[in-house]
Parts: C-alpha cells; sequence; structure tokens
C-alpha cells in the first residue's frame, strides 16, 4: 500500500480543514516546499496536492506551488483543485504533476473529464470520488449532489477509469479513523485500485486499510498533529 502524504494550499500555505470547512482552516507550515521536503528525507516517495483555492473557484491557481515542488523534489504529486478545463490540465502536468485527481468536473461535465481519460491515459487521470452519507460532494465540497458514491465510481470504472481517491468528508479533519464500512463496499463492487483519504489518526488505521485491500492512503492532520510520525511512516514505505 502506498503511503501518502497531503498538502493542502491555501494563500500559498500548508494549511489543514475539518471536514473540509474553509472557517476552520489551520497553518501548518507558510512553506510547502519545506513540508515537501521532510516527507522524501524520511523515505516517502508520493504527495497528494490539494489547490484549496482553486478548488473553490473555476480555475487552477496554486500551480505555481506545484511547480516548485516538482522541481525541488523528486516526489510524485497527484494534483487536485481547480482543473476545470484543458487548460487547468495542460498547466498542471506542464508544472510537474504525474497524475492529476478529478472530481467536481467528473461530475459537472463527464464528457470533458471522460475526453481526459482518453487523452492522458487513465494511468494519469484519478477520479475524485469524495461524499458526505455516500453522497458526491463538489466544487471544494461545499455542495452536495444526490449521485451515489459507488454508482458514481463504478460508472467510471467502466470508462476505463483505474484509481480512485475516496474522502469520506464527515471523517475528514477529525482523527477519529477511516471509513472501512465505506471503502470496504467499494472495494467489494468495483475492482478499481481505492486510495482512502480522510479520518487516518494512527498507524493501527493504516494496516487495516492495507488488510482490507486499499492501494493507498492519504495522510494529512495526523502527520501534523504528530499521531503519526515520520519515522512510522519511513518504515511503512
Amino acid at each position: 500500500m502506498r503511503i501518502i502524504p497531503a498538502i493542502d494550499i491555501i494563500d500559498g500555505k500548508c494549511v489543514r480543514l475539518t471536514k473540509g470547512d474553509y472557517t476552520t482552516k489551520k497553518v501548518y507550515n507558510e512553506d510547502p516546499l519545506e513540508v515537501a521536503k521532510s516527507f522524501q528525507d524520511n523515505g516517502i516517495k508520493y504527495l497528494h496536492l490539494v489547490d484549496l483555492d482553486g478548488a473553490k473557484s473555476n480555475r487552477i491557481i496554486n500551480y505555481k506551488i506545484l511547480e516548485r515542488l516538482s522541481n525541488h523534489t523528486d516526489l510524485e504529486i497527484d494534483f487536485g483543485g481547480g482543473l476545470k478545463s484543458d487548460k487547468d490540465i495542460e498547466i498542471a502536468f506542464n508544472c510537474g504533476a504525474k497524475q492529476v485527481t478529478g472530481g467536481s468536473i467528473a461530475s459537472q461535465n463527464r464528457e470533458l473529464f471522460t475526453s481526459w481519460i482518453d487523452r492522458y491515459g487513465p494511468e494519469k487521470i484519478i477520479l475524485g470520488a469524495d461524499c458526505k452519507d455516500r453522497k458526491i460532494a463538489i466544487n471544494g465540497w461545499v455542495k452536495r449532489s444526490d449521485r451515489d458514491v459507488v454508482d458514481f465510481i463504478k460508472s467510471y470504472e467502466k470508462l476505463g477509469i483505474r484509481e480512485v481517491i475516496s474522502t469520506d468528508i464527515a471523517r475528514d479533519g477529525m482523527l477519529e479513523g477511516p471509513s472501512i464500512e465505506l471503502y470496504t463496499d467499494i472495494l467489494s463492487e468495483t475492482n478499481i485500485d481505492l486510495v482512502a483519504s480522510g479520518g487516518i489518526s494512527n498507524y493501527g488505521d493504516l494496516i487495516m486499510l492495507k488488510k482490507i485491500g486499499c492501494s493507498g492512503a492519504i495522510i494529512g492532520k495526523a502527520i501534523y498533529e504528530a499521531r503519526i510520525t515520520l519515522k512510522e511512516l519511513s518504515e511503512l514505505c
């Protein structure tokens, strides 16, 4: 199972939210590159980078941060937030993203998102399937649709999607454990590679996610609040 630390960006700074609520913003470091280098120095190979400013807008915003991290680390970066057009995805790849994650665009503009799968290949495009009460959430989690998360994933699996990142918003930033039941259901009804995100609070949570078959785990607040040490993550890597 891949260990994937997260860096969320607002105003160029490394922040974390609780349940996706922007009013709960907490700044952990004003230099995302310093954080990324600390991950790399501990043997971590992957990074989940989210443009939270972009997620609330109609375009990518913090692409310069992506470019800086890509140019000064060897981390394989998957980038999400604000990808709403062909221009946005081109900027992301040109700035060094190894993969991009599309969530809102996959829900709101199926034709465009499908064209990205065809153009770049499913190995480059990750489906973001973030949900609350199992309903897909969009636009920085500000809005919730009436689309069931499992049905949403299955519809894109038919179109070639191989990798999915799914966050249970109710658990995000709560440090109360991941949504094991949700992920078990997704894995039982699909054949995708599932990356779990949200609620991870300790080493045991990671072992449980590996046990049920998740291909990766995104870890955010647990690192910043020292619930999980980089040494522990290094050992898992």
